[in-house]
């Protein structure tokens, strides 16, 4: 990986950068696309500090970087129009060519360490509507002609939205574990290795209890609930396919995935007077903070029914 012509920078600059690039093809085997994007964010910063010190940066000009200096850059490109995630994203190739310099004795990444990513905007997550999601997670709206397979990944789905799961959570329960009494709790465990109980709900009781009765074969106790069609464990990707082919089916947005069926557990009870810290623990998030952003979407939902429901909402008649 070679600078191109158009970034001026000294000649052991050069040398450096084609040894990262040789790095990262040979030891870190990147992919083409994050390569191009590493030497873009590199060419960036080059032309940045050359503008900035007033001459094609050295080693020398690495080592004596500053945080303020990495300020200016970040200005600079705001200033172009680059947003937080675009800022955020193009510092990583930075990042690793100072890393790359430091582990060779060549610069310090003192200041980079130090200096922060912008701030992510957050944006809510995307639930179906009630009707929609009820579709999904029943067994006769499944496209695959196997039945069992169908019964499979109606279970999947309805634990995903009925409790409130990770599709990785619903994959990781044991056979042992199969939530099959209605009204009992399943012990799940979720990021970082916590622990929660979640209720079982009746129709996902009986998915799972018919996803059982149909499968051709199943695992030991302490083996997978769910299998693939060769039995071994099933794997996300599987339902995620299939998901997408309901979502063309049944005319949804590409938005609705296996993860949104767990926003919408969430968002609908809220919707319907469920509390904040309840839904909290249900979906085993550490931070309250987490959990709030359903608050936002809840509003969103009754600023849209007030505006298109209440007769002076938009206008400008005096009242």
């Amino acid at each position: 990986m070679s600078a191109p012509p158009l970034v001026i920078a000294a000649r052991d600059t050069l040398e450096q950068i084609e040894a990262w690039g040789e790095h990262l093809r040979g030891e870190r085997r990147l992919s083409p696309k994050t390569l191009e994007a590493y030497s873009r964010d590199l060419d960036q910063f080059l032309s940045f500090l050359t503008s900035h010190i007033g001459n094609p940066p050295t080693l020398a000009d690495f080592a004596a970087i500053r945080t303020a200096d990495l300020r200016g850059f970040m200005a600079t490109r705001r200033s172009s129009g680059a947003g937080a995630r675009t800022l955020a994203r193009g510092l990583a190739g930075i990042r690793s060519f100072i890393g790359f310099l430091e582990r060779e004795g060549h610069a310090n990444g003192a200041a980079f360490r130090a200096m922060r990513a912008p701030r992510q905007p957050k944006t809510l997550p995307r639930p179906l509507a009630a009707a929609s999601a009820l579709r999904v997670v029943e067994m006769d709206e499944q496209l695959d002609e196997e039945p069992w397979v169908a019964a499979r990944n109606a279970a999947v789905l309805a634990l995903c939205y009925g409790s409130g799961l990770r599709i990785s959570e619903a994959l990781g329960i044991r056979r042992a574990d199969a939530p099959l009494d209605p009204g009992a709790t399943l012990r799940v465990t979720g990021k970082g290795g916590k622990v929660r109980l979640v209720p079982v709900l009746p129709v996902v009781a009986e998915a799972v209890a018919e996803y059982l009765r149909l499968a051709p074969t199943q695992s030991k106790p302490e083996g997978p609930l769910f299998l693939g069609v060769r039995g071994g464990p099933l794997k996300a990707r599987i339902i995620q396919l299939a998901m997408a082919k309901l979502r063309g089916a049944l005319g949804l947005a590409d938005s609705a995935t296996p993860h949104a069926l767990r926003h919408s557990f969430a968002t609908h009870l809220l919707a319907n007077g469920g509390d904040l810290r309840a839904i909290q623990e249900l979906l085993g998030h550490a931070s309250l903070s987490t959990t709030q952003v359903y608050t936002a979407i809840d509003t969103e939902r009754l600023l849209a029914v007030f505006e298109k429901a209440h007769p002076r909402a938009g206008s400008n008649r005096p009242a």
